[in-house]
Protein backbone atom coordinates (compact mmCIF):
# COMPACT_ATOMS: atom_id res chain seq x y z
CA UNK A 1 0.00 0.00 0.00
CA UNK A 2 1.69 3.32 -1.04
CA UNK A 3 2.24 5.44 1.44
CA UNK A 4 0.85 8.35 -0.58
CA UNK A 5 -2.64 7.81 0.33
CA UNK A 6 -2.00 10.16 3.42
CA UNK A 7 -0.87 13.58 2.46
CA UNK A 8 -2.26 16.84 3.86
CA UNK A 9 -2.19 18.08 0.39
CA UNK A 10 -5.19 16.93 0.18
CA UNK A 11 -5.22 13.71 0.80
CA UNK A 12 -7.51 11.40 -1.14
CA UNK A 13 -10.34 10.17 1.23
CA UNK A 14 -10.94 6.89 -0.34
CA UNK A 15 -13.09 6.12 3.05
CA UNK A 16 -16.19 8.06 3.93
CA UNK A 17 -16.27 6.94 7.83
CA UNK A 18 -17.51 9.61 9.70
CA UNK A 19 -15.93 10.08 13.24
CA UNK A 20 -18.46 9.51 15.77
CA UNK A 21 -18.75 10.74 19.52
CA UNK A 22 -15.60 10.03 21.57
CA UNK A 23 -14.05 10.95 24.64
CA UNK A 24 -11.35 13.84 24.40
CA UNK A 25 -7.93 12.89 25.43
CA UNK A 26 -6.90 12.06 29.32
CA UNK A 27 -7.53 15.78 31.03
CA UNK A 28 -4.70 17.07 32.46
CA UNK A 29 -2.82 21.28 32.35
CA UNK A 30 -4.65 22.25 28.77
CA UNK A 31 -3.96 25.36 26.48
CA UNK A 32 -6.03 25.56 23.26
CA UNK A 33 -6.09 27.81 20.09
CA UNK A 34 -8.18 28.41 17.12
CA UNK A 35 -6.48 27.72 14.32
CA UNK A 36 -5.78 30.29 11.56
CA UNK A 37 -6.81 27.46 8.12
CA UNK A 38 -9.38 24.91 7.39
CA UNK A 39 -13.15 24.80 6.50
CA UNK A 40 -14.42 24.81 9.53
CA UNK A 41 -15.13 20.97 10.05
CA UNK A 42 -12.82 20.74 13.25
CA UNK A 43 -12.78 22.35 16.18
CA UNK A 44 -10.02 24.11 17.76
CA UNK A 45 -6.71 21.89 18.80
CA UNK A 46 -5.95 21.56 22.65
CA UNK A 47 -2.57 20.77 24.46
CA UNK A 48 -2.67 18.86 27.32
CA UNK A 49 -0.20 17.88 29.74
CA UNK A 50 -0.21 15.85 32.91
CA UNK A 51 2.61 13.82 35.01
CA UNK A 52 2.00 11.11 31.92
CA UNK A 53 2.85 12.93 28.97
CA UNK A 54 1.69 15.42 26.49
CA UNK A 55 -0.78 14.95 24.21
CA UNK A 56 -1.85 17.53 21.54
CA UNK A 57 -5.50 16.98 20.42
CA UNK A 58 -8.27 18.04 17.48
CA UNK A 59 -11.97 18.35 18.25
CA UNK A 60 -14.20 17.11 15.73
CA UNK A 61 -17.43 18.31 14.09
CA UNK A 62 -18.97 15.74 17.00
CA UNK A 63 -17.40 17.31 19.75
CA UNK A 64 -14.98 14.19 20.25
CA UNK A 65 -11.39 14.18 19.50
CA UNK A 66 -10.47 13.13 15.72
CA UNK A 67 -7.34 12.94 16.01
CA UNK A 68 -5.28 12.52 19.48
CA UNK A 69 -1.08 12.61 19.44
CA UNK A 70 0.89 11.98 22.50
CA UNK A 71 4.05 11.97 23.86
CA UNK A 72 4.57 9.24 26.96
CA UNK A 73 7.14 10.74 29.50
CA UNK A 74 10.06 9.61 29.43
CA UNK A 75 9.63 7.63 26.28
CA UNK A 76 10.68 8.77 22.84
CA UNK A 77 7.89 7.55 21.16
CA UNK A 78 5.04 9.33 19.00
CA UNK A 79 1.66 7.67 19.50
CA UNK A 80 -1.27 8.80 17.48
CA UNK A 81 -5.28 7.44 18.29
CA UNK A 82 -8.05 8.10 15.52
CA UNK A 83 -11.01 7.01 16.97
CA UNK A 84 -13.01 6.95 14.27
CA UNK A 85 -10.95 4.62 12.20
CA UNK A 86 -12.11 0.71 12.24
CA UNK A 87 -9.56 -1.48 12.54
CA UNK A 88 -8.27 -3.87 9.82
CA UNK A 89 -7.09 -7.43 10.03
CA UNK A 90 -4.44 -7.00 7.17
CA UNK A 91 -3.48 -3.21 7.73
CA UNK A 92 -0.32 -2.47 10.18
CA UNK A 93 -0.01 0.82 9.17
CA UNK A 94 -0.82 4.26 10.27
CA UNK A 95 -0.26 7.45 8.51
CA UNK A 96 0.11 11.21 9.18
CA UNK A 97 1.34 14.23 7.90
CA UNK A 98 0.84 17.18 6.20
CA UNK A 99 1.65 18.08 2.47
CA UNK A 100 4.71 16.09 1.26
CA UNK A 101 6.19 15.82 5.45
CA UNK A 102 4.58 11.99 6.22
CA UNK A 103 5.43 9.72 9.09
CA UNK A 104 4.29 5.84 8.83
CA UNK A 105 3.53 4.35 12.21
CA UNK A 106 2.71 0.79 13.29
CA UNK A 107 -0.86 0.24 13.88
CA UNK A 108 -2.70 -2.31 16.02
CA UNK A 109 -4.93 -4.34 13.54
CA UNK A 110 -7.12 -5.13 16.56
CA UNK A 111 -7.66 -1.66 17.37
CA UNK A 112 -7.39 -0.20 20.31
CA UNK A 113 -9.76 -1.09 23.26
CA UNK A 114 -9.02 1.68 25.78
CA UNK A 115 -9.25 4.73 23.53
CA UNK A 116 -11.28 3.71 20.62
CA UNK A 117 -10.39 3.04 17.15
CA UNK A 118 -6.73 2.33 15.72
CA UNK A 119 -3.83 3.68 17.15
CA UNK A 120 -0.08 3.46 15.53
CA UNK A 121 3.29 4.38 17.34
CA UNK A 122 6.86 4.59 16.25
CA UNK A 123 9.81 6.61 17.10
CA UNK A 124 9.52 10.58 17.49
CA UNK A 125 10.66 11.91 14.19
CA UNK A 126 13.16 14.49 13.83
CA UNK A 127 11.01 17.25 12.35
CA UNK A 128 8.33 16.89 14.30
CA UNK A 129 7.14 20.75 13.92
CA UNK A 130 7.10 20.26 10.47
CA UNK A 131 5.20 17.45 10.36
CA UNK A 132 2.25 19.59 11.88
CA UNK A 133 3.09 22.66 10.06
CA UNK A 134 0.40 22.17 7.86
CA UNK A 135 -3.29 20.96 7.87
CA UNK A 136 -3.03 17.66 9.66
CA UNK A 137 -4.20 13.99 8.17
CA UNK A 138 -3.85 10.67 9.05
CA UNK A 139 -4.96 7.55 7.09
CA UNK A 140 -5.26 3.94 7.90
CA UNK A 141 -6.13 1.86 4.73
CA UNK A 142 -8.85 3.63 3.03
CA UNK A 143 -9.85 5.48 5.73
CA UNK A 144 -9.14 8.90 6.50
CA UNK A 145 -9.16 12.21 8.74
CA UNK A 146 -8.55 15.21 8.31
CA UNK A 147 -7.15 17.50 6.14
CA UNK A 148 -7.73 19.14 9.91
CA UNK A 149 -6.80 22.68 10.47
CA UNK A 150 -3.63 23.85 11.10
CA UNK A 151 -2.37 23.78 14.43
CA UNK A 152 -1.17 26.88 16.43
CA UNK A 153 2.33 27.07 15.93
CA UNK A 154 2.96 27.54 19.73
CA UNK A 155 0.75 24.62 21.00
CA UNK A 156 2.86 22.81 17.83
CA UNK A 157 6.67 23.77 19.65
CA UNK A 158 5.49 22.93 22.70
CA UNK A 159 4.31 19.65 22.31
CA UNK A 160 7.68 18.93 19.84
CA UNK A 161 9.45 20.25 23.22
CA UNK A 162 7.98 17.71 25.12
CA UNK A 163 8.57 15.05 22.69
CA UNK A 164 11.95 15.59 22.45
CA UNK A 165 11.99 15.74 26.40
CA UNK A 166 12.38 19.38 27.06
CA UNK A 167 9.02 21.07 28.83
CA UNK A 168 5.68 21.19 27.29
CA UNK A 169 4.35 24.63 29.16
CA UNK A 170 2.75 26.54 25.94
CA UNK A 171 4.92 29.20 25.09
CA UNK A 172 2.74 32.76 23.98
CA UNK A 173 1.44 32.17 20.49
CA UNK A 174 3.74 33.78 17.85
CA UNK A 175 3.37 37.24 15.79
CA UNK A 176 2.04 36.65 11.91
CA UNK A 177 5.12 38.61 10.81
CA UNK A 178 7.64 35.98 9.49
CA UNK A 179 11.67 36.47 10.32
CA UNK A 180 13.16 38.93 8.19
CA UNK A 181 15.38 36.30 5.72
CA UNK A 182 16.98 39.13 3.45
CA UNK A 183 20.21 37.56 3.46
CA UNK A 184 18.91 34.59 1.72
CA UNK A 185 20.21 33.38 -1.27
CA UNK A 186 16.56 32.33 -2.45
CA UNK A 187 15.88 36.30 -2.23
CA UNK A 188 18.73 37.05 -4.52
CA UNK A 189 18.61 36.56 -8.28
CA UNK A 190 21.26 35.26 -10.58
CA UNK A 191 21.42 38.74 -11.83
CA UNK A 192 22.03 40.35 -7.85
CA UNK A 193 18.42 41.36 -7.88
CA UNK A 194 16.08 41.10 -5.02
CA UNK A 195 13.94 38.41 -5.36
CA UNK A 196 10.25 39.01 -3.94
CA UNK A 197 9.72 36.83 -0.95
CA UNK A 198 6.87 34.60 -2.60
CA UNK A 199 6.06 33.00 0.81
CA UNK A 200 3.33 30.50 -0.67
CA UNK A 201 3.25 26.30 -0.41
CA UNK A 202 0.99 24.48 -2.93
CA UNK A 203 -0.40 21.23 -2.55
CA UNK A 204 -1.95 18.58 -4.95
CA UNK A 205 -2.91 15.55 -5.22
CA UNK A 206 -3.39 12.40 -7.90
CA UNK A 207 -0.38 11.87 -7.13
CA UNK A 208 0.44 13.59 -3.96
CA UNK A 209 2.82 16.64 -4.08
CA UNK A 210 3.70 19.99 -2.24
CA UNK A 211 5.57 22.60 -2.88
CA UNK A 212 6.85 25.51 -0.48
CA UNK A 213 8.05 29.16 -1.81
CA UNK A 214 10.92 31.54 -0.88
CA UNK A 215 12.02 33.80 -3.07
CA UNK A 216 13.23 31.43 -6.34
CA UNK A 217 13.69 28.23 -4.19
CA UNK A 218 11.34 25.85 -4.42
CA UNK A 219 10.86 23.09 -1.86
CA UNK A 220 9.44 19.98 -3.78
CA UNK A 221 8.42 17.28 -1.74
CA UNK A 222 6.40 13.75 -2.14
CA UNK A 223 5.86 10.53 -0.08
CA UNK A 224 9.29 9.31 -1.32
CA UNK A 225 11.10 12.26 -0.62
CA UNK A 226 9.39 13.40 2.86
CA UNK A 227 11.62 16.54 3.43
CA UNK A 228 11.79 17.46 0.16
CA UNK A 229 14.17 18.53 -2.57
CA UNK A 230 15.48 22.24 -3.07
CA UNK A 231 14.86 23.17 -6.58
CA UNK A 232 17.15 26.88 -7.65
CA UNK A 233 14.62 28.48 -9.90
CA UNK A 234 14.60 31.54 -12.15
CA UNK A 235 11.43 33.89 -10.99
CA UNK A 236 8.87 36.35 -12.95
CA UNK A 237 5.65 37.97 -12.17
CA UNK A 238 4.41 37.69 -8.58
CA UNK A 239 3.51 35.09 -5.90
CA UNK A 240 0.06 34.82 -7.39
CA UNK A 241 0.43 35.11 -11.36
CA UNK A 242 4.19 33.86 -11.57
CA UNK A 243 6.67 31.08 -12.63
CA UNK A 244 9.63 29.47 -11.57
CA UNK A 245 11.84 27.34 -13.71
CA UNK A 246 14.40 25.31 -13.17
CA UNK A 247 15.58 21.59 -13.23
CA UNK A 248 15.05 18.77 -11.32
CA UNK A 249 16.91 15.19 -12.00
CA UNK A 250 18.22 16.60 -14.80
CA UNK A 251 14.89 17.49 -16.20
CA UNK A 252 12.76 20.61 -16.45
CA UNK A 253 10.86 21.88 -13.10
CA UNK A 254 8.21 24.48 -13.84
CA UNK A 255 5.29 25.32 -11.53
CA UNK A 256 3.08 28.42 -12.42
CA UNK A 257 0.80 30.22 -10.45
CA UNK A 258 -2.55 32.07 -11.40
CA UNK A 259 -5.36 33.91 -8.89
CA UNK A 260 -8.23 31.55 -8.52
CA UNK A 261 -10.46 32.04 -5.96
CA UNK A 262 -12.45 28.96 -4.45
CA UNK A 263 -9.73 26.77 -5.91
CA UNK A 264 -10.94 23.32 -4.58
CA UNK A 265 -8.38 20.32 -4.61
CA UNK A 266 -11.77 18.12 -5.15
CA UNK A 267 -11.21 15.75 -2.29
CA UNK A 268 -11.43 18.30 0.85
CA UNK A 269 -13.81 21.81 1.74
CA UNK A 270 -10.74 24.07 2.41
CA UNK A 271 -10.67 25.98 -0.75
CA UNK A 272 -7.25 28.30 -1.58
CA UNK A 273 -6.75 31.87 -3.09
CA UNK A 274 -4.47 30.46 -5.89
CA UNK A 275 -4.34 28.06 -8.74
CA UNK A 276 -0.94 26.18 -9.39
CA UNK A 277 0.10 23.96 -12.24
CA UNK A 278 3.45 21.96 -12.28
CA UNK A 279 5.33 20.29 -14.64
CA UNK A 280 8.08 17.62 -12.81
CA UNK A 281 10.07 14.53 -14.20
CA UNK A 282 7.77 14.59 -17.65
CA UNK A 283 4.83 14.82 -15.59
CA UNK A 284 1.73 17.26 -15.41
CA UNK A 285 0.29 18.29 -12.30
CA UNK A 286 -2.52 20.83 -10.70
CA UNK A 287 -2.85 22.07 -7.17
CA UNK A 288 -3.88 24.85 -5.15
CA UNK A 289 -2.02 27.25 -3.27
CA UNK A 290 -2.10 29.43 -0.26
CA UNK A 291 0.43 32.26 1.35
CA UNK A 292 2.20 31.46 4.38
Amino acid sequence: MRLAILLSLQVAGCGTAQSPSSPDATSGNSSSGNSNSGGGQAGPWDLQTDGAGATLVITGASGGAAIRLSCPAGEPKLVVNVPAFDPIGSEERLSLGQGGEVVALVADSKGDRERGGVTGEGAVPDGLATLLSGPVSASYGAQLSGPHPVPPANLVNAFAAACSGGTASTPPAQSDSADSASGSPCLTGRDGKPVPANAIKGIGTEPFWGARVQGRCVTYSHPEDQSGTRVWTEFSGTATSGTWSGFLNERPFVMRTRPQQGCSDGMSDNLYPIAVTLTVNGEQRTGCAAPI
